[in-house]
Parts: C-alpha cells; sequence; structure tokens
C-alpha cells in the first residue's frame, strides 16, 4: 500500500497553480511508494473569514485520510498546517509534517489575526509528531526571520537552512523527499 502525502498549497492569486511544480518534484522523487494528494483549497482569501475556510478543507483532507499521513505545505499552507494541528485534536495518526516556507504571522492589523498562532501553540502540538522545517536565505516572499522564529518555538523540529531557491526552492523538493524517505 502507498504511503500518503497531503499537501496544501501556499496562498495568493494563482497559489495551486504555481505550487503544482512543487508537488510534481515532490511526487517524483518519492517515487511509486507514495501518493502524492493536492487538492485545490478553495477560498475568497480577500475574504475576512478566508482562513477559517481553509482550516475547514484541511481537516476535512485530514480526516477522510488513513493513520499514517504524512502532511506537508508550502507557504500559507504550511503555515495553516501549523495552527490546525495546534488547535484540533486529531483523529488520524499523522506521520511527520514537513513544512517549507512557512510564514509566521504576527501584526495588529485585523487581518492577520485569524492567521497568527496562539501563544504556547507548540506545546499544542500532538506529542512526538516529526516536524521539519525548510527555507531558503534568498526567499524573495517570505523573510528569513520567520524561518528563525519558527526554530525558537518548535525546539524539537528539525530545520533545514538552504542557501538559494528562492520562495519556490527552484521547484525542486528533493531535499523534502529524502526527509519523507526516512521516516
Amino acid at each position: 500500500m502507498k504511503k500518503q502525502v497531503l499537501f496544501i498549497q501556499g496562498g495568493g492569486n494563482g497559489g495551486y497553480k504555481t505550487d503544482a511544480p512543487l508537488v510534481a518534484s515532490l511526487q517524483e522523487t518519492l517515487g511509486s511508494g507514495y501518493q502524492v494528494h493536492y487538492p485545490q483549497m478553495r477560498a475568497d482569501e480577500t475574504a475576512p473569514g478566508f482562513a477559517s475556510q481553509w482550516l475547514q478543507q484541511i481537516g476535512e483532507q485530514i480526516t477522510a485520510a488513513q493513520d499514517g499521513l504524512i502532511l506537508a505545505g508550502h507557504s500559507l499552507g504550511a503555515s495553516l498546517l501549523v495552527k490546525y494541528l495546534s488547535e484540533n485534536t486529531l483523529e488520524t495518526a499523522i506521520a511527520g509534517v514537513f513544512l517549507v516556507a512557512p510564514p509566521f504571522w504576527n501584526g495588529n492589523q485585523d487581518w492577520v489575526q485569524p492567521l497568527k498562532l496562539q501563544e504556547g501553540f507548540a506545546e499544542q502540538l500532538p506529542k512526538g509528531l516529526p516536524i521539519y522545517c525548510y527555507q531558503s536565505r534568498d526567499d524573495e516572499v517570505v523573510p528569513f526571520d520567520h524561518f528563525i522564529r519558527y526554530q525558537q518555538q518548535l525546539t524539537g523540529a528539525i530545520f533545514r537552512e538552504l542557501a538559494s531557491g528562492g520562495h519556490q526552492l527552484h521547484n525542486d523538493l528533493s531535499v523534502v523527499a529524502a526527509d519523507i524517505k526516512r521516516l
């Protein structure tokens, strides 16, 4: 039976299409023993409640999956995976979480409030859950200090700092696939 990977896209206009090469790279590098699911998140990102719509869709995908699910996400999708996992009780056993260039939302603007992680979020994550985080130093979308903030909060996680690759990691998730295969 193939191992199941759920990949949550990044945000922005055309985020699903933009991240499709990441998913293709991941599937190709993982090989035939894995199946990468890539559902399109459907929400108007200009609407005030869009974060809760994404979180609901993430929850539906996780609930529908078998135990041993591997979670991966890029950018907004990665940050919302952390939010979902830290604010919900899971029925599905998760094998590992792989976060590519997740923003660490902060600030006082109204629009950012629903995206922010709760105080002490790291303690609310499932115990013993392997978490990996990746970001390139030359990410032009998510500042590198967001990576540092996750390092400070997720003390048990593994962090992979990449010298280059931009926000899309040159559409090459082989480093992520190598870690997934080590689970």
